[in-house]
């Protein structure tokens, strides 16, 4: 049972916003700790790690019927029966209670709204809506997953300003094109499931054209981040870099013969690229 419980936090994707809010953290605090910044920080992972975590718990509860038309999710807790339902979503429930309070009470009211919008988005806007209806549903969704590296950024500064809204922007770009290598990949799963993807309703060939603007305006919005301060030179050229070489790959993507080969490459490049550009930003925050 602990590790189906574990499973329904949906354990990579958890880590990999946790990792994005320690970065949100450390450009807008340039690591100036002391005691009290470092329990700030503790503070903000535990209650960022918990409201993330209900979030997919209650997706994963809201999705449970669909689930069991996926190659890739049947096997879960809720579809072959080894958790109950009710179970389920009194765990979401309790994780999101206690994650949102600790964010309001023990770092700010600032951060607990930011987490609460972005459970919100995730659960009502796009759980329980978009992605039932609509081609929107990855970009949209994209507000809850562009939140996180924001909390971090808040808890330092108070306010959102223009580097929480460039941290935002370079989440809520890089989402989409990550998503839709893997949705292109397993489009026939997902047509049998009935999710509305852009691959699903649109076609594979005009995913990977929608995938092209946002892995371009990635590039700006680095620079942005160079020019505002938050990040050194380091991290511009690195950035500019791995950007240019997902770029190029999806952009050889509308040619690719082995689609499934490509979108595989893609998806991986993706994953790889936010780690490496914000591992860059971390460490060259210090020497803006």
């Amino acid at each position: 049972m602990l590790k189906d419980l574990i499973a329904l936090t949906k354990p990579r994707l958890l880590r990999l916003n946790i990792f994005a809010a320690l970065g949100g953290f450390i450009v807008a605090s340039k690591w100036d700790f002391d005691m009290e910044m470092f329990l700030l920080l503790i503070y903000m992972l535990a209650g960022s790690t918990l409201t993330i975590a209900s979030a997919t718990v209650i997706n994963n509860y809201w999705d449970r019927e669909l689930d069991l038309k996926m190659e890739r999710t049947k096997d879960r807790a809720l579809p072959t029966g080894r958790m109950k339902p009710g179970t389920v979503l009194a765990y979401g429930i309790i994780l999101g209670t206690v994650g949102l309070a600790v964010l309001f009470v023990l770092v700010s009211p600032l951060t607990g709204w930011l987490g609460l919008l972005g459970w919100f988005v995730y659960i009502v806007i796009y759980t329980m809506w978009l992605k039932r209806s609509s081609t929107w549903s990855t970009s949209i969704g994209g507000i809850s997953g562009a939140m996180p590296p924001v909390i971090g950024y808040c808890a330092v500064t108070g306010e959102v300003d223009a580097g929480a809204w460039i941290l935002f922007a370079f989440l809520f770009l890089w989402q989409p094109a990550h998503f839709w290598s893997l949705a292109i990949r397993r489009v026939e799963e997902y047509r049998e499931a009935g999710f509305p993807l852009l691959p699903v309703v649109k076609g594979i060939k005009r995913t990977k054209l929608q995938m092209i603007p946002y892995v371009l305006l990635l590039l700006p919005t680095c620079v942005l981040l160079y020019t505002y301060g938050y990040a050194g030179i380091y991290f511009l050229i690195i950035s500019i870099l791995c950007g240019v070489v997902w770029l190029v790959h999806t952009l050889r993507g509308t040619a690719a013969q082995d689609t499934e080969k490509w979108a595989k490459a893609n998806f991986l490049i993706s994953v790889n690229y936010l780690m490496v550009v914000f591992i860059a930003m971390i460490a060259n925050t210090t020497l803006t």
